[in-house]
């Protein structure tokens, strides 16, 4: 078991803590200890938010959904709310004070939000909430005042009864109402409660009804920490009261799972089981010292079916189906002042124990079983966070990927690893890292991310390109667009194409094809390296899995009817899997190069193999050939020469030998019985090496004659000589090795006239190869006559050939109508289409497109119909048709013929949109749809038609409109203008794609016009913003400061537009202003340098307006100015200055809220560097603040020492220059050092150089105040 966090916080050491997981997900775990904190972490360790609490924490629980926590602190009357949705806090004041409500209070909550079905979102806390707290627990202040002193305990069922103990020895049960329905007291004080319902006879059990249910409630409660007393709501005066031996110590906890049983731990170290049976009650099931010392909790898990407990430094893990078996054991020898509580996450991957120290540690103990396979590369998931990739094949060592998210899908290629959830894919590229004795060592870079259009279902890689899918599509794209040149069409392909009507369901990558199944049951294969569908193959029903091989030559498919096939697109032949389970969840085949066509089925409890022969006397087939048991929860992920590897529960990898492939590791301790089985087992996989081996240990004249026999029935020639020379059977040898001979020669009479003598069932598969060749050679009389005897009667797949050799001979030899008739009554597609071919040269266009629509050639039947103009066959034919030529062709047949309405569907099917309109505009005279069309399709010949047509009927604001979607906007301009329609023309183009010449030139118009108001908002709209204050309309001004706002779209426009409104408005404190706000928000935001550029901007136009300038605006560009000059004196060297600079700076700290700690450390470096030792000091103890301490970097806490305080520096009368550009004032001396190394204006950023500097004489206008004071 995996630690995946320990949380050791030094305010919770010496005390036991409280926990509790998330409900549901478990993504959550709330931690509370002594110091009056709740802190909430997520499944990987990090703390995600905190509750401060106004005491210690008296209990906390989750809703049913696990949405929200529920805390109550002690002597508090507030209950505490965490919302895991919105990560926020909120309290709600329950008037009751000392809440000892513990079990009842928490659990109070937890139930009501499960039985009443509400969800504890904060909204409806005043519904819900109080609801629940002031009605029902104020209903039950009648029962607290039953019981004479303190409750300690007390819960909830799913029939809303309450029942609570107290430490009056008294146990009382009331339903929602607050009536006391049940009171029973009990021989000493209560504790931990729990509802139950206790087992019956079995017989009753599966037909009992839900009043059985209620008759069976019963409250289980442990008295005086000795005894578990059960107390049956429908039997009050029957209690039973079960005592333990008194050498197992105190009752610690107890848990009831499955039908009826408890679980029940003791302080000594010892846990029992009992089942509530009424036969079976007061007996022990099972007891077991599990601690030596003590034991101190323990969980179950009915999802993983294990329990754990806990004590004496370890955990240890049971599985509840077997409880003698230790499933696992975790040792903890660090906790040595004992363990405290267990908790699984409701999912069972993750046991979190909490320790006496204070100390809490997560361990995994169930994984996702995530994994997949390339070649003979493995991924597959060993932690939450964590992929290993390895070969073990190739000796490759593992190497560990660490993610970003718990993956819900691995994919492994060639050289690349995917892992992803919801909608998003992560790639990460694997790479040679050279060699370690010998071994191969991986590589991992992450490469990138993809977020694809749904929810992905599964990913497949192979050796360039990744397939996705996701809803019913898949989509084919480049994993590394460098890797290829590849043109941009071949970098990405979704399929299916829209005017496919199916849904994919499943799919598969191999290094040449992408290959899907649908659920009309079509399983396309696309061809990567032409970019093209090479073959399809249609099942009568929905194809749900597809497993090829790793060439892609072979098939299994699974249907909706869990039938198991294997295809072979080479001959378009399919053969049903024997003997296949409809629990089979998977398939695999053999990736070991000798044995190609072995594949295996695995379902969750077994794997079945099986053998696909190609080439027999009988022809094709499936046989299976043995099953193998596999452990509990294993996935194979990999067959490589018989041995499986799975990945297993706990993330590891487990090797198993399959059953079939037992002559491979148990050779040699095998009796001649077994070496008889496993002769049988290496026939049935053709491993004829093999079977050559066992045969020699044998020294047995059946195993060699049944080697050969087997030689022969696949076809194995040469082996089969060589086995029958082997013992000796000189007849047999001479007459393979003839027959043999003249068939490797090409002597197909002499081979057929000894096939007679020697071996007669050889004639027809000579004679098949006889008519083959003749036909290859133009002699169809006789390659006819030989493939007629070729025909065998019992040899299916060799019949076949023969019979579709029959067919096409028939049609080349003339006779058609018998040539037509064999094609049709054969099963195979490709034959249908081979002769149609045939037919379509020899031109009998009738019979061939009769044999194209039998083989569901579409596209082609209906082509040949064209040709012979049945045109009534096309039509047929059209719903089927994918191919736009054709309905193309057909749609101008019919316009020829006047039948226009036939003829417009036919256009939309070819997808000839202009078309389709002119013949809606011309002959159906449906302008209506004519422009459904139009607007659906956006079509700008289309809309130009439209245009047309409306002209000519003069209502030309439909004209303009349709002139302007054809993107005619001089003509609609100028039609607008001649008829004076340019408030529509201005309407239609401001939802356009609009150019700012096309709004300048509406501006223009309508200012010529004298029409200020309309030609302001034009010139708003192309960003003439000056010239709007010339409309001086109140209402278009705020229209246009809320657009350059955001007020009115939600995003801001650049600050400029709005700085120059209020310059063209002469609203000059208003630009001002606008200005220091930008420069604020970029400074606020750490954007140092474009603060300083919009400053400076502003100060210069408002200069050259020759408007005083803001001192706020002086004052910040000041401080801004000196912080980019920390730079340049810092790298020339001149620390002094630098230092001072820093120290303008950081008396204005809070104008830099994102960078205070490094701006504050660097002044007190440079301080230091320049001696100035009073200033180091001043901002060092700034430094040392709480707030500012902890963010400081460690390297510089020691070198923060003397500080001398800033005595600044001033303009100089004689060494006085300004910039040439910016006309900003400084230093003639320092600027000429600074241009030594720099070569902008540190102020304006334009280029300068030495030379361009001059003194200034006179600086007396630059004293002048320009400043706002």
């Amino acid at each position: 078991m995996k630690c995946v966090f320990s949380l050791l916080e030094k305010t919770w050491l010496g005390t036991p803590i409280q926990f509790t997981w998330q409900k549901t997900s478990g993504n959550y775990l709330a931690v509370t200890g002594a110091d009056h904190i709740v802190k909430i972490f997520d499944r990987h360790g990090q703390k995600r938010s905190e509750i401060n609490l106004s005491g210690n924490c008296v209990a906390m629980d989750w809703d049913k959904d696990g949405d929200i926590l529920a805390v109550i602190a002690e002597k508090s009357s507030c209950i505490y709310l965490w919302d895991a949705n919105t990560n926020k806090t909120s309290q709600l004041d329950s008037g009751m004070r000392n809440l000892y409500l513990n079990v009842t209070g928490i659990k109070c909550l937890s139930f009501f939000g499960q039985n009443l079905e509400v969800s504890w979102l904060l909204e409806l806390l005043k519904e819900i909430c109080l609801f629940i707290i002031v009605r029902h627990l104020e209903r039950f202040l009648s029962l607290v005042g039953k019981h004479t002193k303190r409750i300690t305990c007390g819960c909830w069922n799913a029939e809303n009864m309450l029942a609570l103990g107290g430490e009056d020895k008294m146990i009382t049960v009331s339903n929602q109402e607050g009536d006391t329905i049940r009171q029973t007291p009990v021989r000493s004080e209560p504790s931990d409660m729990q509802f139950c319902v206790m087992k019956t006879d079995d017989r009753a059990s599966a037909a009992e009804s839900m009043l059985h249910r209620q008759l069976r409630i019963t409250i289980s409660v442990v008295v005086g920490k000795k005894t578990l007393f059960l107390f049956n709501l429908n039997e009050p005066d029957n209690p039973i009261d079960l005592e333990f031996q008194q050498h197992y110590g105190n009752i610690v906890c107890y848990s009831w799972y499955g039908d009826g049983y408890i679980m029940i731990g003791f302080s000594r170290g010892i846990f029992v089981v009992i089942s509530t049976h009424i036969r079976e009650l007061g007996q022990e099931i099972f007891q077991a010292r599990d601690h030596k010392d003590s034991l101190t909790s323990i969980a179950v898990s009915q999802t993983l079916n294990k329990a754990a407990t806990c004590g004496d430094s370890c955990i240890k893990i049971h599985d509840l189906a077997e409880l003698k078996d230790m499933y696992a054991i975790i040792n903890l020898d660090d906790e040595n002042k004992g363990l405290g509580t267990l908790s699984w996450t409701d999912d069972g991957q993750l046991l979190a124990l909490s320790t006496q120290r204070g100390s809490l540690h997560v361990f995994l103990t169930k994984l996702p079983i995530l994994g997949d396979a390339c070649s003979t590369r493995i991924a597959h998931l060993t932690s939450l966070l964590e992929v290993t990739v390895a070969n073990p094949v190739e000796e490759e060592l593992p190497i560990t990927v660490s993610v970003d998210v718990e993956p819900n899908f691995v994919a492994v290629g060639l050289y690349h690893l995917a892992v992803g959830m919801n909608n998003r894919a992560w790639f990460y590229v694997l790479g040679e890292n050279g060699k370690l004795a010998n071994v191969n060592i991986l590589a991992v870079k992450k490469l990138k991310d993809v977020e694809y259009l749904g929810t992905v279902a599964s990913v497949c890689l192979h050796s360039d390109y990744a397939a996705a899918l996701f809803e019913g599509k898949v989509q084919l794209h480049l994993i590394e667009s460098e890797i290829l040149d590849a043109q941009e069409e071949r970098e990405t392909r979704l399929f299916p194409a829209v005017d496919d009507k199916c849904r994919i369901l499943c799919h598969a990558l191999t290094g040449d094809f992408l290959i899907y199944g649908t659920d009309t049951g079509v399983i396309q294969y696309f061809y990567i390296e032409d970019w093209q569908f090479v073959n399809d193959y249609r099942h009568p029903v929905s194809v749900k899995k597809i497993f090829p091989d790793p060439n892609g030559t072979r098939l299994v498919f699974i249907d909706e009817k869990s039938d198991g096939f294997v295809y072979c697109p080479v001959n378009d032949a399919t053969y049903e899997i024997p003997d296949f389970s409809p629990t089979i969840k998977g398939v695999l085949w053999e990736n070991w190069p000798m044995d190609k066509g072995v594949f295996i089925a695995y379902d969750d409890d077994k794997v079945y193999t099986y053998v696909f022969h190609k080439d027999t006397i009988q022809g094709s087939k499936v046989i299976l050939a043995g099953g193998t048991k596999v452990p509990f929860s294993h996935k194979p992920l990999l067959l490589y020469n018989g041995e499986l590897t799975c990945q297993t529960q706990s993330g590891k990898i487990n090797n198993i030998y399959l059953s079939s492939h037992r002559f491979l590791y148990s050779l040699k301790d095998a009796g001649p019985n077994e070496l008889r089985q496993m002769l049988t087992q290496t026939l049935m996989l053709k491993r004829f090496s093999d079977a050559w081996e066992m045969c020699k240990i044998l020294n047995d004249q059946v195993a060699w004659n049944e080697l050969a026999t087997a030689c022969l029935h696949h076809m194995e020639v040469e082996f089969a000589i060589r086995v029958y020379r082997t013992i000796g059977n000189v007849g047999m040898v001479m007459s393979l090795e003839q027959i043999k001979m003249r068939r490797d020669l090409q002597h197909w009479d002499s081979a057929l006239q000894l096939a007679k003598r020697l071996a007669p069932d050889q004639i027809p598969f000579i004679s098949k190869e006889y008519a083959i060749q003749l036909e290859f050679t133009g002699d169809y009389v006789n390659a006819l006559a030989h493939y007629e005897k070729g025909i065998t009667g019992d040899n299916k797949e060799h019949d076949e050939v023969c019979l579709a050799g029959v067919a096409q001979m028939s049609i080349r030899m003339g006779d058609i109508r018998q040539g037509v008739s064999q094609a049709l009554k054969h099963p195979s597609r490709v034959l249908k289409r081979d002769c149609g071919a045939i037919l379509e040269n020899m031109k009998q266009f009738s019979e061939a497109a009769q044999l194209y629509e039998k083989g569901l050639y579409y596209d082609k039947a209906a082509s040949v119909y064209i040709r012979c103009k049945n045109w009534a066959k096309v039509g047929e034919l059209l719903p089927h048709v994918s191919s736009p030529k054709i309905h193309l062709q057909y749609a101008k047949a019919k316009e020829a013929d006047g039948r226009y309405k036939e003829a417009v569907v036919a256009y939309e099917n070819a997808k000839q949109w202009n078309s389709v309109i002119r013949i809606y505009l011309d002959h159906l005279n449906s302008p209506e749809k004519a422009v459904s069309v139009v607007r659906e399709t956006q079509s700008l010949d289309g809309a130009k038609m439209v245009a047309r047509f409306f002209l000519q009927l003069g209502d030309y604001g439909s004209a303009i409109q349709f002139l302007v979607m054809s993107k005619c906007n001089d003509e609609a301009f100028t039609l607008a203008q001649q008829h004076n329609k340019m408030e529509i023309y201005a309407d239609i183009i401001g939802s356009e794609d609009t150019t700012n010449e096309d709004y300048q030139s509406i501006a223009l118009y309508f200012e010529g016009e004298k029409r200020h108001f309309q030609a302001g908002k034009f010139f708003l709209l192309c960003g003439q913003y000056s010239r709007v204050g010339q409309a001086k309309d109140e209402l278009l001004t705020s229209q246009l400061i809320d657009h350059l706002m955001g007020e009115s779209d939600g995003m801001p426009k650049d600050a400029k537009y709005l700085f120059r409104l209020y310059m063209a408005l002469e609203q000059y404190r208003e630009a001002a202003r606008t200005a220091i706000i930008i420069a604020r928000e970029e400074q606020s935001a750490g954007n140092y340098r474009n603060a300083h550029d919009v400053l400076f901007s502003m100060y210069a136009e408002l200069k050259s307006q020759k408007i005083k300038i803001p001192s706020e605006m002086a004052t910040n560009l000041m401080i801004l100015h000196s912080y980019i000059l920390v730079k340049i004196h810092v790298k020339n060297g001149d620390h002094m200055k630098g230092a001072r600079m820093l120290i303008r700076v950081a008396n204005n700290i809070s104008k830099f809220p994102s960078h205070i700690v490094p701006i504050l450390t660097s002044t007190v470096i440079e301080c230091h560097r320049a001696g100035l030792k009073k200033s180091a000091f001043s901002f060092a103890a700034m430094l040392m603040r709480p707030e500012y301490r902890s963010k400081l970097d460690a390297k510089y806490k020691k070198k923060i020492e003397a500080m001398v305080r800033w005595a600044g520096r001033h303009m100089l009368k004689d060494d006085w220059t300004v910039c040439p550009h910016c006309d900003f004032p400084a230093l003639y001396s320092e600027f000429k050092i600074m241009l030594n190394t720099e070569s902008t204006c540190p102020m304006c950023s334009e280029r300068l150089n030495f030379a361009q500097l001059k003194k200034i004489p006179d600086c007396t206008p630059y004293l002048r105040t320009e400043v706002e004071q």
